[in-house]
């Protein structure tokens, strides 16, 4: 009587081709693949006619702004003010700017803006933050309508305290004086802005990855009161959480204004903060992988900029294409997890 076979083929093998079977794994993957995406991207876009210069450019704020909200996303806040967050962001960097003139050596001057204006974006969601733990109201009620507040102070700064006696009436302020503004790295117009925003990216990472915080954030936010009831701070996490997104999109805002913009205006950076919230969903607010969402979004943007003065497609239409590609992927993200159960 012979032995039964050992090899044969149980019925959950037997259901035919898995193509994630041959998705590589590991930790060398988990480095690799976040690294490689971006890069793979930008190899690409060039076949479609897209400036690769200018798709970096943009990605910048796209990836700041995603980071402000995957940050807060793990203590399980949703943080949709990252829009007004990079307007009074640019607006401090430039009030800084008035106040001091522009005497001080960039190695001092910069720096300083910087900071300037990360503060701003950070005391913004300040006011959404003592709101959620001292009364408790819905953060992303409280950003989002905060957006539109701080449209008008920057409306207001630009036709007032901040505006360019000079501009012949345009809502426009002062060009920012060459100390102030982020080195050039001799490609077209991209500046260090890049540099900066992928050092953020790793920071995050970090943060949220490889640090107590991180962990005590995810507690925090998988279940308040659990935490809560386990000696977790969960106030003051929560407040750190929207203080860290609202700094780093504050830090968007004045990237922008110094290695971009040049001068503060009335519609800078518009919809940046909502293409950085859909940039973090996209990619299930994992910090690694926001520069790659955000190169895709960003050459979606500058491709629609041309589609716009070529066939005159309306400006939402970009908006369009954007919203599909992440619903699609939050509906195949959807129907994996439906089938893992």
């Amino acid at each position: 009587m012979s032995a039964p076979d050992a090899t044969v083929t149980t019925g959950e093998e037997s259901r035919g081709f898995d193509p994630r079977a041959w998705v590589p794994t590991g930790t060398w993957f988990k480095i690799a693949a976040p690294i490689a995406a971006p890069l793979l991207i930008l190899l690409i876009i060039p076949l479609f006619g897209i400036d690769v210069p200018a798709v970096i450019t943009r990605s910048v704020p796209f990836i700041l702004a995603a980071l402000a909200v995957a940050l807060p996303a793990r203590a399980g806040l949703i943080n949709v003010g990252g829009e007004g967050q990079i307007f009074i962001g640019a607006v401090f960097g430039a009030a800084f700017v008035k106040i001091v003139g522009g005497g001080l050596p960039l190695p001092v001057m910069l720096p300083m803006v910087l900071i300037a204006g990360t503060i701003g974006g950070a005391l913004w969601v300040g006011i959404a933050a003592f709101l959620k733990a001292y009364f408790n109201v819905n953060e992303t009620i409280a950003t989002l309508l905060l957006n539109y507040v701080a449209l008008y102070v920057l409306s207001y700064m630009v036709n007032g305290a901040l505006k360019d006696p000079e501009s012949y009436g345009f809502a426009i302020g002062a060009m920012l004086p060459d100390s102030a503004l982020l080195p050039q790295l001799g490609i077209s117009t991209l500046s260090i802005g890049i540099v900066l925003a992928v050092l953020m990216t790793i920071a995050v990472w970090l943060l949220l990855d490889r640090s107590r915080w991180g962990f005590r954030a995810k507690v925090v936010g998988g279940n308040p009161e659990a935490a809560r009831r386990g000696g977790f701070a969960v106030n003051r996490t929560v407040v750190t959480a929207l203080l860290l997104g609202g700094a780093i999109a504050g830090f968007a805002g004045v990237v922008e204004l110094a290695g971009t913009e040049l001068q503060l205006r009335a519609q800078m950076a518009t919809g940046f903060g909502y293409i950085g919230f859909l940039c973090a969903f996209l990619v299930a607010q994992r910090a690694a992988w926001i520069p790659a969402g955000a190169m895709l979004l960003a050459a979606i943007s500058v491709y629609g900029d041309s589609l716009q003065l070529d066939f005159g497609l309306p400006a939402a239409s970009v908006y369009v294409v954007m919203a599909v590609i992440v619903l699609f992927v939050l509906g195949m993200r959807g129907t994996k997890t439906k089938g893992a159960n």
